[in-house]
């Protein structure tokens, strides 16, 4: 008992730190962007989950097909799924057919319960589904504290109707989407779809873009790299990305990639060199200073690449 209440503790403190990141970004609004043609990329801000946006603080996106629609990751809450669900609206009165849960954060599943009400099927893989049952109490003990009661009213864990070990197929509409599990990563169940014919790629958190990413307790630094080359390797012609703005493979590699090897380089050095834990906030990791959430994010970085090499 003492255990657990330590843990929400310090994930009540950890919230309250990322805070900051949302005041110093300003905009809550989610921003839709046509990305080519019938693909949509829907982007939150880079900040934390707050009341305002009502856990939409990640990227999203849907394809518009003569069918129906498939959507990319339903947002944070039932709410923030109504939210999504109105920005479709302003492009077509189709339905959402399809959901597809792209990893385990919260972001990522739990706006389900909306599109499910409304007769949509959704498919995620058997990893994340598994990842979001294990971590299902503290991700809403997060999001109570950060985004409230209000904005959380209605959100109930629905799970996927339909799951896969390694990777999935279906057409709709004319257009082919290939889900294919790509993690550990950022979470153990991290996915990419791919539009083979339109050469592009809903990345979920295997990218994050003009902010820095988090390496979290449950998360693998060395699967994360091997992932975001498994999605290089279909030289996809632009990444939507899991936070961000749609992109290229370039800047992709740039801000998730390469911090990704630095980090893994840097701390490793560290280690040979007789640094300890206590001392690896030290770490000069300033070549990324540019991307939002830096001086929040990198201390704990270092930290958790640390512990998860010293097991390797």
């Amino acid at each position: 008992m003492r255990g657990t209440c330590i843990l929400k503790s310090f994930i009540v403190l950890l919230a309250l730190l990322l805070a900051g990141l949302h005041a110093a970004r300003g905009d809550e609004m989610l921003r839709l962007h046509q990305v080519d043609g019938h693909v949509y990329a829907v982007v939150g801000p880079l900040g934390n989950r707050t009341p305002e946006n009502l856990g939409n603080n990640s990227t999203s996106g849907f394809v518009v097909t003569d069918e129906g629609v498939v959507l990319i990751d339903p947002g944070g809450s039932y709410r923030g799924a109504e939210a999504i669900a109105a920005l479709i609206k302003q492009v077509t009165d189709k339905p959402v057919r399809i959901v597809i849960n792209s990893g385990g954060q919260d972001h990522r599943w739990l706006g389900n319960g909306y599109f499910k009400e409304r007769g949509a099927r959704i498919i995620a893989s058997e990893a994340a589904v598994a990842d979001q049952r294990k971590r299902l109490r503290d991700q809403l003990f997060l999001l109570d504290n950060l985004v409230g009661e209000k904005g959380m009213a209605g959100t109930q864990a629905v799970y996927a109707d339909e799951t896969f070990a390694e990777h999935t197929r279906f057409e709709l509409g004319g257009i082919t989407f290939e889900i294919r599990l790509a993690g550990p990563a950022h979470t153990p169940g991290d996915s990419l779809v791919w539009l083979p014919g339109e050469g592009i790629v809903f990345a979920g958190d295997l990218v994050f873009v003009e902010r820095l990413l988090g390496v979290l307790e449950h998360s693998s630094s060395r699967g994360w790299i091997a992932a975001f080359d498994a999605m290089a390797a279909l030289e996809p012609r632009v990444v939507i990305p899991g936070h961000g703005p749609a992109t290229d493979l370039a800047q992709a590699g740039r801000d998730t990639r390469d911090y990704l090897v630095f980090l893994r380089q840097a701390v490793g050095a560290f280690m040979e060199a007789g640094g300890g834990i206590a001392d690896i906030g030290q770490l000069d990791q300033s070549t990324f200073a540019n991307l939002a959430g830096y001086e929040l994010l990198k201390g704990r970085n270092a930290q958790q690449v640390f512990q998860e090499m010293e097991w390797e």
